[in-house]
């Protein structure tokens, strides 16, 4: 049986840490991500840092997904950091709970370590994160946002690649 770990950077009650946690199996079980997935809740400091190093974009985002190379005989999985402060900001933009903003990222992040991309997928990612969305009873989903609003401010999101070192 595999595992998504989070790990809060930032505050979190304890009920928001369960259910978020049960979301975060869900998530990954729907998206179809085989392997363990940790999970980061941080600060716009930290994703600056991480979207600076591995997409060479010195700026915050909501949600960084690195998944993993698969290894003969192994499950891949993959990492998923998040924004708290951009997630509070959009959960207050949108008219929603954090919780339901830390989901939406956390359902987006899977589908990239599931090997999804929007930027190059004609459309196919933004389907299925909407078909998962309705299914999981969460809000607009980002891509949503995202072409309505014809931008993705206060962030653009992506997929990490893993540097060797």
């Amino acid at each position: 049986m595999f595992s998504s770990v989070i790990i809060f950077e930032k505050p979190a009650d304890s009920a928001v840490k369960t259910e978020l946690t049960r979301f975060a199996r869900r998530a990954r079980q729907l998206a179809g991500v085989s392997g363990d997935v940790a999970i980061l809740i941080t600060g716009n400091q930290q994703l600056r840092g991480l979207n600076r190093r591995f997409r060479h974009k010195d700026k915050a985002t909501d949600v960084l997904s690195f998944p993993r190379a698969a290894e003969a005989g192994k499950d891949a999985g993959g990492d998923i950091a998040i924004s708290a402060d951009i997630a509070e900001e959009n959960a207050e933009r949108y008219g929603h709970k954090i919780v339901d903003e830390l989901k939406i990222l956390v359902l987006h992040g899977m589908l990239h370590l599931a090997g999804h991309d929007h930027e190059a997928d004609n459309g196919e990612m933004a389907a299925l994160e909407l078909t998962l969305r309705a299914r999981l009873k969460l809000p607009a989903s980002l891509i949503d946002r995202v072409s309505t609003n014809g931008n993705s401010s206060p962030a653009s999101r992506g997929k990490a690649r893993r540097r060797k070192p």
